[in-house]
């Protein structure tokens, strides 16, 4: 349990993936899961679009949320934890310009990293059909405005390409490679199908950029560990919508547990009580701090 703002500094997100660890960031859509998933133990974090658009809006991950959405979410995430977050940033949300308003805001916010892709508008999951890509250069062009908007060099870069399901995997490792020369930190080619295509973007790539995988329950590329993926070669792993997968299902059997039971008694094993989720919050850290700052502790008040 922590109490009150988390102030402890973390390894910066550049540091994680200089050393010998798989780096593992789990999804997050708000300060509250941002706050269990650091007390869990995660040195990163992955707040998707997706996850925003699931959780605030209960809408499909077809382009229907906006850089300044995003914004306010990152917010509210490094305001309340300092664990580095990598943000996905779209398209980044139209063309060059775009992208670099986009990476000087979410720098601004507190992120650590941002993910650029090379899809079109309307943009959709990864994993999902009918995905039309930018050409290749627009990107790469996309890549360097990033790279020049950052104030830090510890604001990473991440590029990714959807081109597998659209152009082929060939393509796909060629538009990664431009993407490299426009000068990412960071590779992420979505959706391999097999070990063998995802051994064949290490094979590449691995040696001179870190890699990202992405995982999907229920999606194109096949379910790996974090031990596995670190066997395979990746550096980085997230787990973006799993945690709104898990939290859609609980919330489904706790409401038909309410419905059909006309109270929370049945399912009181499966919550956390009034303290509990108080301690994970930290209400009495800040009520302590309140006290610092109340009447009593300067002179002269009526």
């Amino acid at each position: 349990m922590t109490d009150a703002p988390l102030t402890d500094a973390p390894m910066t997100l550049r540091r994680q993936l200089a050393g010998d660890a798989l780096v593992v960031a789990p999804g997050i859509y708000d300060a509250l899961s941002a706050l269990i998933a650091t007390q869990a133990g995660f040195g990163s974090l992955y707040l998707s679009g997706a996850s925003i658009a699931y959780t605030r809006f209960g809408v499909p991950d077809i382009g229907l949320i906006g850089m300044s959405e995003v914004a306010e979410t990152l917010t509210a995430i490094c305001d309340r934890v300092p664990t580095p977050v990598i943000v996905d940033g779209d398209t980044g949300f139209g063309n060059a310009l775009n992208v670099i308003r986009t990476v000087r805001t979410f720098e601004r916010c507190g992120a650590q990293a941002v993910q650029l892709e090379d899809q079109a508008m309307p943009k959709r999951c990864g994993h999902l059909a009918g995905k039309t890509l930018v050409p290749t250069a627009e990107m790469a062009g996309k890549v360097k405005a990033a790279v020049d908007a950052r104030k830090s060099e510890d604001f990473l870069i991440i590029a990714r390409t959807d081109a597998i399901a659209v152009e082929g995997y060939e393509a796909a490792l060629d538009r990664a490679e431009l993407y490299l020369e426009a000068g990412a930190d960071v590779l992420f080619v979505e959706a391999p199908r097999d070990r063998v295509e995802m051994d064949g973007i290490v094979a590449r790539f691995g040696r001179r950029i870190p890699l990202l995988a992405n995982m999907v329950e229920g999606g194109k590329t096949p379910l790996h560990d974090a031990a596995e993926l670190q066997e395979i070669g990746y550096k980085i792993a997230i787990f973006p919508g799993g945690t709104v997968r898990a939290l859609s299902r609980l919330l489904a059997e706790y409401y038909g547990s309410l419905r059909q039971h006309g109270g929370t008694g049945p399912f009181l094993e499966r919550m956390n009580m009034f303290d509990a989720l108080n301690g994970i919050i930290g209400t009495p850290g800040y009520l302590a701090r309140g006290r610092d700052y109340d009447g009593s502790n300067f002179g002269g008040g009526a």
